[in-house]
Formats: C-alpha cells, sequence, structure tokens
C-alpha cells in the first residue's frame, strides 16, 4: 500500500506525546535522595535513559516536518512560517529562563538582571535545529540533505580533534566549543551547573551543528513511512537502518566518545538509531496490529506538547521558588513531608517525578476536552 499525503500515523503521534512525558519526568525529578539513576544525565561521556529525551523531540520535529512541508506553496510563505515559529521558540525559551525575573536576595527580592540570562537553552537549540533544518529539507533534495548532514558530523569531529586544547580528551571547559560559547554569548550567559562558578553550555552553539542532523533523522524517517505506508517492510526497514545508525555510533565511539553534553556525532548517530527502532516498534504495535491500549495518554500530551512542556517546566519553577519556611522551598517541603517518608530514598524521587508528570498530563487532558490547541 501506498502512504497518501492525507494519511494520519496515530504512531508519530503517540512518539512525540511519549516524548513530552518523559521530558517531565526527567526535568522534574524529587528531592531529599539522591536522583534515581536512570533519570540522570551522564556525567560526561555515557549515555543513559535520560539522555535520549532531548534528541527524541529533536526527531519529533523532524517527523513534523515530513508532514508540513508540503503546505508551502511559496517561498516566501515557507520563510515567513519557519522564521515566525523560530523566533517565538528561541524567545519562549529565553524568558523561559529568566523566569520567575526575580530572586531571593536576603529577607526581600531582587530584580533578575537582563546581564546574567542564560541565552541558549533547551527550546533555544530547538528553534535553531528546527530552522536549519525546515531549510534543508525545503530547498535540497533527499540525497543532498543526507550527504550535508553526513559533513556536519564529521565536521564536527575535526573541528573539535583539530581546534580541542587537550586534542581527544574532549574535557569539559577544554573544548573549543565551550572556547566560542564564551567568546560569543559571554560567561554570565551561560549555564552554571547548581549556580556554581563554572560556566559550560550543554546547548551551545556549536554543538548545534550534531543536533540539526537528529531533525534531519526525524524528517528522513516521517517520510519514508509516509511513502511506504503501514507495512510490515516500513517497520523492518526502521528496524534495519536504527541497528545499522547504533552499530556505526558503537564503532565510531571507539575513537569519538559518546556524549549528550558535548553532544558528540556519535551520540546523534545513536539517539537516531534507538528512535528509529522505537517508532518501528510503535508502527507494528499501532498501525499494524492495532494495539492501542495507552496511546489515549500520550496523545493527549502530544496535541499540545510546546505548551505542557512550557508549563511543566514554569511550575516547577515556581514551586521551587515559594517557600514553606525559611530557607526551604515548597518543592523541598513536599518531598521531605511526603514522598520520602512514603518512599524513601532514590524511588522517591521516581514517585514524585511521575506523579508531577500526572499533573501536567491533567491540564493536558482539560485543554484537549475543551479543543484547546495551542501551536505556533
Amino acid at each position: 500500500m501506498t502512504a497518501t499525503t492525507s494519511q494520519r500515523f496515530t504512531a508519530l503521534d503517540v512518539f512525540r506525546g511519549l516524548t513530552i512525558c518523559f521530558m517531565i519526568i526527567v526535568n522534574a525529578p524529587g528531592s531529599g535522595a539522591a536522583v534515581w539513576s536512570p533519570l540522570d544525565h551522564a556525567q560526561w561521556f555515557g549515555f543513559t535513559p535520560t539522555d535520549l529525551v532531548f534528541p527524541s523531540f529533536l526527531f519529533a520535529v523532524g517527523n513534523a516536518l515530513s508532514f508540513s512541508k508540503k503546505r508551502y506553496e511559496t517561498d516566501a510563505v515557507f520563510f515567513g512560517k519557519v522564521i515566525k515559529r523560530t523566533l517565538i521558540i528561541f524567545l519562549l525559551g529565553y524568558l523561559m529562563y529568566w523566569f520567575p525575573f526575580m530572586h531571593r536576595d536576603g529577607g526581600g527580592w531582587a530584580f533578575n538582571p537582563v546581564a546574567n540570562t542564560r541565552v541558549m537553552g533547551v527550546l533555544q537549540r530547538i528553534a535553531l535545529c528546527y530552522f536549519f533544518g525546515a531549510l534543508m529539507v525545503h530547498y535540497f533534495s533527499q540525497r543532498a540533505v543526507i550527504i550535508i548532514s553526513v559533513i556536519l558530523l564529521l565536521a564536527y569531529w575535526v573541528i573539535l580533534l583539530v581546534f580541542g586544547i587537550t586534542g581527544a580528551e574532549f574535557t569539559m571547559l577544554d573544548n573549543v566549543g565551550t572556547k566560542l560559547d564564551i567568546l560569543l554569548i559571554g560567561d554570565s550567559h551561560m549555564y552554571h551547573d547548581k549556580g556554581g562558578p563554572v560556566a559550560f553550555e550543554p546547548e551551545g552553539l556549536l554543538g548545534t551543528l550534531p543536533s540539526i542532523v537528529n531533525v534531519i533523522g526525524g524528517y528522513l524517517a516521517g517520510a519514508f513511512i509516509q511513502r511506504k505506508g503501514k507495512n510490515y517492510e516500513a517497520v523492518a526497514k526502521l528496524f534495519i537502518f536504527g541497528a545499522l545508525f547504533i552499530c556505526v555510533a558503537l564503532f565510531w565511539g571507539q575513537f569519538f566518545p559518546i556524549g549528550k553534553k558535548l553532544w558528540t556525532s556519535t551520540f546523534t548517530l545513536l539517539t537516531i538509531g534507538i528512535d528509529m527502532a522505537i517508532l518501528g516498534f510503535l508502527l507494528y504495535a499501532i498501525e499494524i496490529k492495532n494495539l492501542n491500549l495507552g496511546t489515549n495518554f500520550f496523545l493527549t500530551f502530544g496535541r499540545n506538547p510546546l505548551a505542557i512542556y512550557l508549563l511543566s517546566e514554569l511550575l516547577f519553577t515556581i514551586i521551587i521558588t515559594i517557600w514553606v519556611q525559611p530557607g526551604v522551598s515548597l518543592y523541598e517541603w513536599i518531598n521531605r513531608v511526603l514522598f520520602q517518608q512514603i518512599f524513601p530514598g532514590s524511588f522517591g524521587t521516581l514517585v514524585f517525578a511521575i506523579c508531577y508528570m500526572l499533573l501536567c498530563w491533567l491540564v493536558a487532558y482539560v485543554l484537549d476536552k475543551r479543543k484547546i490547541y495551542i501551536k505556533i
């Protein structure tokens, strides 16, 4: 069967909702104990389930591109739409990190100066990857897009090797990506882990190059599914290509380690491979076998992905900012008197994260029932 342009693929929508669901869980772990290890990122090189979440979001952006690009009839309409979306998403990300625009200072409050706001971040990288990914798939053939993607991955590796101060060590502070961020963005506009003095931007400028390929991978997978349709051949090829990407990543990883914080080219290939395998499984289970148990739960997230992600981040910031008693935030208090009492240790941090995700899902459910869909 050949897919038609009007055909809907529930598997792609579920994949997007699944990504939002786990993004909320990993971004809002509980406190009072060490974070449950699968909910934590690798310290530098290495890979955990949490490391898959952000690249999967970019992969889902690419999936959406494969459906939306055909809607634009002229270059002017297309470019205007892309610029508008890019600027809005980037601005939302910038404001999200600036929020709540105030911080506690002694017994009062002080304004967060613009000079100390973080410029880059998750939504900012999504915006840039969407922008360049959209331009590539609009103006170039699929063959050319694949060639450009290969060049981006190889060029990023070469740049880090040639210009890195410590060569193949790829350390956090001595790699050329960090030096470029400090030069162009500035130390005070970069991420400081736990408010410490060391500036390192995990969503830095140079690392955006291989991130664009995650969007391209999602676009090519989405276009392939539309072309092939809901059949065993599509599922088999998704698994085959997924396995191929994973194998290439693991082999190349002997020379260019896999790591999210540096967003190495091997990390890009590994996550694209895993996402293809997940998508293949969803296509088989949902589209071919009609196994729909639980799909509505994730579809609810997938219908308002950006709005629910923003809600989850802003609400989390609010409960951290509100004090129940001096020096104790609402977030810490809830975990101390409830979750760590009932589920002590790392498991309690997981239970809190799941409960917080369910709270966000409830908002998404209300929006869905009222047919409120916030799109850009």
